[in-house]
């Protein structure tokens, strides 16, 4: 039965013709083929070959989903799992096929195509541009201006694009305000509401249990660590400075992380498997807080191993116990090999954020920290919830 299951049966007739379940096999004249296997349905199209599972065609048949509400409307559970083709054919540039019943699904190539597991798996979910220094600097990209960002959804869409490309992303000629800085966050999505507040505004006054209200210097991190779902967006704005140093340092973690993957493979892998634990204790007269979660340095995507967060921060990581004995030194060896990268003097983007100036960072990529300072330095900011950040760059047709 297998046997005959597996026989390809070429077609002279490169029109439209019928395969039926039994195994027969349709050869057209671009080339397109489908054979129909006792498990699956196997696609060859324009020289790619897709193994398809005959559950998944009839989950996304395109009557499984309201046109007018995006959503499925198929309920996945009430599918015969052993459900198998009455017959499919090749017809013009899709693939219909008739179930058992009677009912018909069709399906374009290009759409198996780019939703096939092979396809996705080569595909870089967010097209990104790994910097350093130099990198940045020589890429002389134009911070948005105030005035034109606010109104005109091409600055907009220009700001998103290089936000998404490089993690970083500057609106100047901003009036130093608190509230116009919430509205320059609010033009480019929802900001959202943490244990600091909606909008916050800090000196070196200590008001808050975090190293981050002194003037000491901070090495580069990421925040909210210590969050289940970290921040999405960071956004600063200095509002004054009186005084010396401050200045910020910005480091492109995923440029780190593949340098770490091409020295050294087995330790970017450890990085990404091995979860450990982050928290935030702040106890004082007016703020109680234990935030704790886990999650590992670097997280990929199972598919394409592509890197998509990383989380770095010395300051809040907690007691490592979530890591096996014999893991343990191989661990801090791949995080000091880490660090080694991010520390590295050509890796680091030094800013003088001046009144007037916002930055956004992407705060599951790019890593920010500051030099001690001198004087009054007073900073807003807040954080965007990145989902939304996202949504609107995909409403722009960008890639995100």
């Amino acid at each position: 039965m297998l046997g005959n299951i597996r026989r390809v049966l070429r077609m002279v007739k490169p029109s439209k013709m019928m395969t039926s379940a039994a195994g027969q096999t349709e050869k057209r004249a671009h080339c397109t083929s489908i054979q129909l296997l006792h498990d699956c349905l196997v696609v060859n199209h324009e020289e790619q070959q897709m193994h398809v599972s005959y559950v998944w065609l009839r989950d996304h048949c395109c009557d499984s989903y309201n046109s007018v509400t995006h959503q499925r409307s198929l309920d996945t559970a009430a599918i015969d799992l052993a459900i198998r083709p009455q017959s499919a054919s090749v017809e013009e540039d899709r693939l219909v096929i008739t179930w058992p019943g009677g009912h018909v699904s069709s399906y374009s190539f290009k759409w198996l195509t780019e939703n096939s597991y092979q396809e996705v798996k080569r595909k870089t979910v967010q097209p990104r541009i790994l910097w350093n220094k130099d990198v940045y600097e020589n890429a002389n990209i134009a911070s948005a201006k105030w005035d034109t960002f606010m109104k005109s959804d091409d600055e907009l869409k220009t700001f998103l694009q290089n936000y998404l490309l490089y993690g970083i992303a500057f609106v100047d000629d901003v009036p130093a305000t608190v509230e116009a800085t919430e509205a320059v966050s609010q033009r480019v999505s929802l900001i959202r509401e943490t244990t600091y507040g909606k909008m916050w505004c800090f000196t070196a006054d200590l008001s808050r249990g975090d190293t981050a209200y002194t003037n000491m210097a901070l090495d580069r991190h990421t925040d909210t660590s210590y969050f289940h779902e970290p921040c999405g967006i960071q956004v600063f704005h200095c509002l004054k400075h009186e005084g010396t140093g401050g200045r910020t340092l910005l480091v492109d973690g995923f440029y780190a992380a593949e340098k770490l993957r091409e020295r050294s493979p087995e330790n970017f892998e450890l990085l990404t498997r091995v979860p450990i634990r982050h928290e935030y204790i702040e106890v004082s007269e007016t703020h109680k807080n234990h935030i704790s979660s886990v999650g590992p340095v670097l997280s990929v995507y199972p598919w394409n191993r592509e890197v998509y967060q990383i989380r770095y921060n010395n300051y809040d990581r907690a007691a490592i116990n979530t890591i096996p004995h014999e893991l343990v030194q191989r661990w801090y060896a791949a995080h000091r090999q880490l660090t080694t990268e991010l520390r590295r003097p050509e890796n680091e983007l030094w800013v003088k954020l001046t009144p007037g100036m916002v930055i956004f960072i992407d705060n599951w990529r790019v890593m920010h920290g500051r030099e001690a300072f001198t004087g009054l330095r007073q900073l807003c900011g807040c954080y965007l919830t990145r989902d939304d950040v996202l949504s609107v760059a995909r409403g722009f047709g960008l890639k995100a």
